[in-house]
């Protein structure tokens, strides 16, 4: 079984913004399609994203002619002042940009969302053109799939094709994600890689496993059991 890419899930209609877009188109830009922040490109290539936040600091510093950031202020507060004076894209942009490739994993995006705290992945392809937008709730499209389509997997895919074991041995239900496995195998062996595939499996809320073994291999005899 193959873990869906970034290509399945990402938005491949992006709208964008070069880096000389005046400020106030890039403004309404955001208002009139609903959107929160726009990727910025030089020459095709993403350089930057911005976002509603890096708008903001036009109007807490009052164009720059509000009360400057103190000597001992953080970077974060006189990057904000500097973007309070930009009058394009470039100059209120954040950069660099956190990127991803079509054919990373479902789960390295997620991780890498998480581990850099940003909203959105840029997609680039091999040459680092801009191809598309990961966004957190693009992944959360994994979580919609029909429970019909779960059940077929598991039992189709998993049991079937993976661990070579008749389906019908097994009753699988799934309602709202999560799936309820309940049968008899032969080894415990493969009740455990059951349990692993299925709890991985893309679209997966939880797991009921029920699945009891005929034998246990996975336990090793003890040498009075051996030698007598």
């Amino acid at each position: 079984m193959r873990e869906p890419t970034v290509s399945s899930l990402m938005t491949r209609e992006v709208i964008s913004v070069d880096i000389e877009t005046p400020f106030k188109d890039v403004a309404r830009l955001l208002e009139e399609n609903g959107i929160s922040a726009v990727p910025v490109l030089d020459g095709g290539y993403p350089v930057g994203v911005v976002s509603e936040a890096d708008l903001l600091p036009k109007e807490e510093f009052r164009g720059g002619t509000g009360e400057a950031p103190g000597l001992f202020s953080g970077r974060a507060a006189r990057h904000r002042w500097d973007q309070a004076t930009g009058v394009t894209a470039k100059d209120v942009m954040t950069s660099p940009v956190k990127t991803v490739s079509p054919d990373t994993t479902a789960s390295a995006a997620a991780r890498q969302l998480a581990e850099t705290g940003v909203r959105r992945l840029l997609v680039q392809d091999g040459d680092g053109a801009l191809v598309g937008v990961l966004s957190r709730r693009d992944l959360l499209k994994l979580y919609l799939r029909e429970d019909e389509e779960l059940r077929t997997t598991v039992r189709e895919e998993i049991l079937g094709r993976v661990l070579w074991i008749d389906p019908d041995t097994v009753d699988v239900e799934v309602a709202d994600g999560v799936v309820s496995l309940q049968g008899r195998l032969e080894r415990q062996s493969e009740i455990d890689i059951a349990d692993h595939l299925v709890r991985s499996l893309p679209g997966v809320v939880d797991l009921n496993n029920r699945l009891r073994p005929a034998w246990n291999d996975t336990e090793h005899p003890r040498q009075t059991e051996i030698f007598g």
